[in-house]
């Protein structure tokens, strides 16, 4: 049995190990500039607690993490929020707790306002590239914001939130 709930300082752990495993499994080398590489990957609970940000984690009966995926403010552009650090584990793939937590994100950006999502991401995650445009995520010619992954991901997309 599993369920969706926001981050605890407890999870910090076990999610960081869960996107290094994930990233590596998909060629995602931290001095390729992806998110693995990112200071903040130890203490997600901290970043997520802050005004217009929300992580939720996919958490099995055990309280085991298994995925999460979140949302917070655009660098460089405030009135954005970006989906940030979608990964799952092999065993929770295809269960649509990917898409599960895209509709909360969609549900927090209406809730604070916000009225545009955006992500980037790379061709090697093909099935999440088909999640999002399924969901009504536009391809864009170039990265928005300041997030510091562009040169590593090629894939910038963004959804109006109305």
């Amino acid at each position: 049995m599993y369920h969706i709930r926001t981050i605890q300082q407890k999870d910090n752990v076990q999610i960081a190990a869960l996107i290094r495993k994930v990233s590596l499994e998909f060629g995602l080398a931290p001095e390729s500039g992806f998110a693995v590489a990112d200071p903040i990957l130890d203490d997600l609970y901290q970043v997520y607690s802050q005004e217009h940000t929300q992580y939720w984690v996919v958490v099995d009966q055990h309280d085991q993490v298994l995925g999460g995926g979140g949302i917070a403010p655009l660098l460089g552009d405030p009135n954005v929020l970006e989906i940030q650090k979608m990964y799952f584990d092999a065993s929770v793939r295809g269960f649509g707790f990917a898409k599960k937590i895209l509709e909360l994100a969609f549900d927090f950006a209406k809730l604070n306002e916000f009225q545009n999502c955006y992500l980037e991401t790379t061709a090697s995650l093909w099935q999440a590239v088909k999640l999002y445009e399924k969901l009504g995520f536009l391809h864009l010619k170039a990265p928005l914001g300041a997030t510091g992954h562009s040169h590593a991901c090629e894939i910038w997309m963004a959804k109006d939130i109305v």
